[in-house]
């Protein structure tokens, strides 16, 4: 599936699970209110940008071509702010570990 997609159509995909790919940017790393690390990221694709957001440390960097899984949100409420178009992510793999065959 592509950024595009998501983008045209958020209420279809809304808390569904979805895969991802693009270019890894604008990396930030943070702490949640738990103490847990957590990172976030914008994944960039020729038609769009999506938020990637995560627990855990983030096992990318600026640059990165990843495919991403996770649970994509439409709508959600960060405090006083609204986050749209973002995906919680539950895995995180390198393109390059794939088979090149696989890539559309």
């Amino acid at each position: 599936m592509d950024i595009a997609e998501l983008l045209s159509h958020p209420d279809q995909y809304d808390h569904q699970v979805v895969t991802v790919a693009g270019k890894v940017t604008n990396v930030q790393l943070a702490t949640n209110r738990q103490g847990q690390p957590a990172y976030g990221f914008l994944l960039q694709d020729h038609a769009g940008t999506l938020k990637v957001i995560g627990l855990g440390k983030a096992e990318v960097r600026e640059g990165d071509l990843v495919i991403v899984e996770g649970i994509f949100s439409r709508l959600r409420q960060a405090g006083r702010a609204i986050v749209y178009n973002e995906i919680k992510a539950t895995a995180i793999m390198p393109m390059s570990r794939l088979n090149p065959d696989l890539i559309g």
